[in-house]
């Protein structure tokens, strides 16, 4: 089926596009100006060591020959019997390139909860540990028929996860809840304003961010071999469940921006647009697991809780002082959980993707393995996590100095200013000092 094939590239390009540059501007604008270079860079390396690792040893974990496909696997696959992509034929290569964006977008949203305080090495190092012992063995047991989908379902999968609801937002949710609490707070904490600094490339990442998710949700469509040579059967599951996706991912994304914007208005008086960008990516994040399980009305819900829900939750981390910098923790490991615990609750074998849940008359067997889903990736990533954070700690180190963090991790970390406002340019050379002053002066007032 060509059109498929040519329907999974533009898939996959999108979710691509999710982490640069649309997670890295999301992150950056979130940043302060000192550190939204190194911030932006984090998500690019975490895309580039991501894609290595993938092919070298993480296909082979995630999706490899050892029974996978049928609940008969392993709990963690072997990463040398398919390494390097051996043995995978050229046809599946799309295939492949779809779950490595998957791998890559997931490990570059934890950098949120570490942001302006970590050394680039200690990030580097992280990814390919974090990949290997964290997200391969999730996506093996959640996606790629592992040991414990035998155990606990019967069955090819034990959990509805039709995008990453485990696989990617709460796995990245716990190990950014690691990481904050064993790398510590960032120099002046909840003692000085750490804003923003620049809202409008927050808005634009944002925006993309919701393209992509398209390519992350409507793109998550596996086909069996046999349905593919059965061109009716095809054409006919394609079409109800790509729609069902799509107005589901975009319907729930509504929901959630304005349940977060009521939510803010009711608790702080003021709709903001970083409110409305972060309602945004709750709602994405919810809808992801949830996607081709649910009706219409059921992903309003889902949005509108999940919106709600981690409003709230970004709240508290003032009040329990976590440093988690951008919230990696309120919006994807609590919106994960909404997404994920509510498909027990609304999903309907009327959708393409989904079985009866409890307000469906399912009873509480949905709900029970979509729990038992979440509790394996959080205890899992949890203790993993944990073991790799102290490892490099105690090893290498995660923090910089805390003069350079004051001063600035992108000036210490790259050598490089985000916004060299001070200087201009006078005959191919800067400079700096009254010339720069009048130069800058006189363009204001131009």
């Amino acid at each position: 089926m060509d059109g498929y094939y040519a329907f999974m590239l533009v898939a996959t390009a999108l979710v691509l596009m999710m982490t640069v540059p649309a997670l890295a501007l999301f992150y950056g604008g979130m940043t302060r100006a000192k550190s939204v270079l190194n911030m932006m860079m984090m998500s690019y390396v975490a895309f580039a060591v991501a894609a290595i690792v993938f092919v070298l040893w993480g296909w082979s974990m995630g999706w490899g020959g050892d029974g996978a496909g049928n609940g008969n696997g392993k709990l963690i696959a072997n990463p040398i019997d398919m390494f390097g992509l051996d043995g995978v034929s050229h046809i599946n290569y799309i295939y492949v390139v779809f779950q490595l964006t998957f791998a890559a977008i997931t490990v570059a949203l934890i950098s949120g909860a570490i942001a302006d305080r970590v050394k680039l090495v200690s990030w580097v190092v992280f990814i390919p540990l974090w990949l290997t012992a964290c997200y391969f063995p999730i996506a093996h047991n959640v996606w790629g028929g592992g040991w414990l989908a035998g155990q606990l379902a019967k069955g090819s999968t034990f959990a509805q996860d039709y995008a990453g609801g485990t696989v990617v937002h709460i796995n990245a949710g716990v190990a950014g809840l690691v990481l904050a609490l064993v790398i510590g707070k960032r120099v002046g904490f909840m003692k000085e304003p750490m804003k923003p600094h620049n809202l409008t490339l927050t808005m634009i990442g944002a925006g993309l961010l919701w393209f992509g998710w398209y390519g992350f949700n409507v793109g998550s469509i596996v086909f069996t071999p046999e349905s593919l040579a059965d061109p009716a059967k095809f054409s006919e599951q394609f079409q109800a469940e790509t729609g069902v996706t799509f107005l589901n991912t975009t319907i729930a994304t509504c929901a959630a921006m304005l349940a977060w914007l009521i939510v803010e208005r009711f608790l702080h008086g003021k709709a903001t647009s970083l409110g409305a960008a972060s309602g945004i990516v709750a709602g994405l994040v919810a809808i992801t697991p949830a996607c081709g399980a649910v009706s219409l009305v059921g992903a309003i819900v889902v949005g509108a809780v999940a919106g709600g829900a981690c409003a709230v939750a970004v709240g508290l981390k003032f009040k329990v002082g976590l440093d988690d910098s951008l919230d990696v923790v309120g919006v994807h490991l609590v919106g994960g959980l909404v997404g994920t615990l509510l498909i027990g609750l609304v999903s309907t074998s009327s959708a393409p993707g989904g079985i009866d849940g409890l307000f469906y008359g399912g009873g509480f067997a949905s709900l029970g393995d979509q729990a038992l889903a979440a509790l394996f990736t959080i205890v899992w990533t949890g203790v993993l996590t944990t073991v790799i954070a102290f490892a490099i700690k105690y090893t290498i180190g995660w923090r910089i100095d805390v003069e350079d963090e004051v001063e600035g991790i992108d000036g210490d970390q790259h050598g490089e200013s985000a916004y060299d406002l001070g200087t201009s340019i006078s005959g191919g050379l800067p400079t700096s000092g009254v010339l720069a002053a009048s130069t800058v002066s006189e363009g204001a007032n131009a």
